[in-house]
């Protein structure tokens, strides 16, 4: 029994590997994406929306009494308009 060539394969070889393209080498170009202007502005959108999830609940009682403290002609005084400078200050690293 013979065994005839079908095509350009042959039955009785295993077929060979293809080697590596030569355009083809490693380091050649440094990946890189390139995000559109709508992405960006998503993105901006998407870190707002997530930073309010993660901020404490509001409590209208606790509103309610700083609205008192700041109407209190007798609560802003020199020395919490000082403190409150210098954690500003702090906040700034000044």
């Amino acid at each position: 029994m013979t065994i005839d060539r079908i095509g350009h394969l042959d039955p009785i070889q295993p077929p060979k590997r293809p080697e590596r393209s030569e355009h083809v080498r490693e380091g050649d170009k440094a990946d890189f994406i390139n995000l559109s202007s709508e992405a960006r502005e998503k993105a901006a959108v998407y870190q707002v929306v997530e930073l309010i999830k993660s901020a404490p609940e509001m409590d209208d009682s606790r509103i309610a009494e700083i609205r008192a403290k700041i109407n209190d002609p007798a609560y802003i005084n020199e020395t919490l308009l000082n403190a409150t400078a210098d954690k500003i200050m702090d906040a700034f690293g000044i």
